[in-house]
């Protein structure tokens, strides 16, 4: 029997993730329907998306160029709205079944709190939410009903490997890293690379700020700070493997020494439509696995002496409390910076170590607490340029 057309919004539908949901929804129709749609401020693209899907309203963040997307849509039925306050509004609308949370960074975190206040299931892009204020957002799923589906693809590998076993103990989980374009490479050649180099990514195609992350590691780190909150974790319990292939992409431990492993090409679009399907799994004609293709996988030890935000990363989610919206708010300014020349690749984990070194530490912090953190480490940060 088929079922129902599941309402979708996207909050983040300019981006990568969010044009590869597109494609998803694109390819099966009937399973899904927009609903709404919301970008930063690509006001061009979300109006062609608009133009497209025909969803309920559409939101951009920059105020700026509200009149514009509504010059634009005014022949439509596509409500337009502006403003990050009509982000956190519009995920409350009662047509709503399912939010994909895809806004990059701590911008994401308020949304998706209203979302979640809302009783939306949610198929979490962003995973700087969970970094950020981890205890506050599960806590507050649990309370509502809340499911939050993994879409990251190492997240969603755990997720896929604990289907029936969720009530079998996990011993560890190994989250597989590609190594990034550097991987080999020592601090004297990470000393002088450039952003360009950086922004090429061996094996996926992402957008700008998660390719840098995922060259310095530090999108490996923010993973397994999500892991952590996800899956019910010990920091001991979370373990990183460099697996060049990208094929694995995550693997589960269970007690008595048994181990599953989620594989497939890396492709953004599986752990997409798992998400936003669950717990039905959709035919689909991306391009398969062949084991001749790949004679070979292989895995290494991390390198966290020479790629030093995976190890802040760790020392966050240990320490708990609002460092790990330290490291994520560091992160973001130094990325930046980065990607506008102003710093070396290797000054952006000296950004963040101070960072969290300095800041003050809060060890049960509030929703307010995480707000006034992340403006304090942007501002210190800042100064460090």
């Amino acid at each position: 029997m088929q079922p129902e057309t599941k309402n979708i919004a996207i909050l983040g539908s300019t981006g990568s993730i969010g044009k590869q949901a597109l494609e998803v929804i694109r390819a099966n129709e009937t399973v899904f329907a927009v609903e709404v749609l919301a970008a930063n401020s690509n006001a061009d693209l979300l109006i062609e998306q608009a133009l497209e899907f025909n969803p309920n309203c559409v939101v951009i963040a920059d105020e700026s160029k509200y009149h514009y997307v509504k010059e634009a849509l005014k022949t439509s039925d596509v409500k337009v709205f502006a403003g990050n306050k009509a982000l956190a509004e519009v995920v409350e609308m009662d047509d709503i079944d399912m939010v994909l949370a895809a806004i990059v960074g701590y911008a994401g975190l308020e949304s998706t709190i209203a979302a979640i206040n809302a009783g939306k299931q949610i198929a979490l892009a962003n995973k700087e939410t969970l970094v950020v204020a981890g205890d506050l957002v599960t806590r507050l799923a649990k309370e509502k009903g809340v499911n939050l589906y993994p879409v990251d693809s190492e997240h969603s590998a755990i997720f896929q490997c604990l289907a029936g076993e969720f009530h079998n103990p996990v011993e560890k989980i190994y989250l597989t890293a590609s190594g990034g374009p550097f991987r080999g490479k020592d601090k004297s050649f990470l000393a002088g690379v450039k952003k360009e180099q950086a922004l090429k990514h061996p094996n996926w195609d992402m957008g700008a700020k998660i390719t840098i992350d995922s060259a310095s590691l530090m999108n490996k780190g923010l993973e397994v700070i999500e892991a952590k909150w996800l899956f019910g974790l010990k920091p001991e319990q979370i373990d990183v493997i460099v697996h060049p292939q990208s094929i694995v992409h995550s693997i589960v431990q269970f007690t008595d020494g048994s181990m599953k492993a989620q594989m497939g090409l890396p492709d953004m679009k599986l752990p997409i439509q798992y998400a936003l399907a669950y717990p039905q799994r959709i035919k689909t004609n991306f391009k398969r696995f062949s084991f001749f293709d790949y004679p070979q996988l292989t895995f290494e030890q991390v390198d966290i002496k020479t790629f030093r935000n995976l190890a802040l990363a760790f020392e966050a989610m240990k320490k708990g409390g609002n460092a790990p919206c330290v490291l994520n708010a560091a992160n973001e300014i130094a990325v930046d910076a980065f990607l506008n020349d102003k710093i070396s690749f290797l000054q952006m984990s000296d950004i963040v170590e101070k960072c969290l070194q300095t800041v003050k530490f809060i060890e049960h912090p509030d929703y307010d607490d995480y707000v006034l953190t992340d403006k304090t480490t942007r501002e210190a940060a800042v100064l460090m340029i």
